[in-house]
């Protein structure tokens, strides 16, 4: 069975290193362009932010759609623990 949040961990690390490579490409090239190191790191970090939504969209999808999953899955379980220290029945799972 192939949940979202199955490979929330690879996704995850894909999206960060994604993420940071287009802020070094960004940097480096700005550098090249004779601006300075830390002038070139802040503009890349602040053009990185919505390059990185546009360009690495299907993975922010993947990523987003297992954090919402792990996220229901420890809903789900918090209740059910809350019934049981309450004394109810739990639900029959599905």
């Amino acid at each position: 069975m192939d949940t979202p949040d199955a490979h929330l961990g690879r996704d995850l690390t894909l999206y960060t290193i994604a993420r940071l490579a287009l802020v070094a490409v960004l940097t480096v090239l700005l550098v090249l362009l004779q601006v300075p190191f830390l002038v070139a790191l802040a503009i890349a970090l602040v053009l990185g932010f919505p390059l990185g939504l546009l360009i690495f969209r299907g993975l922010n999808a993947r990523v987003t759609e297992g954090l919402a999953a792990r996220g229901a899955e420890r809903r789900a379980e918090r209740e059910r623990l809350r019934a049981e220290l309450r004394g109810e029945q739990p639900p029959d799972e599905p």
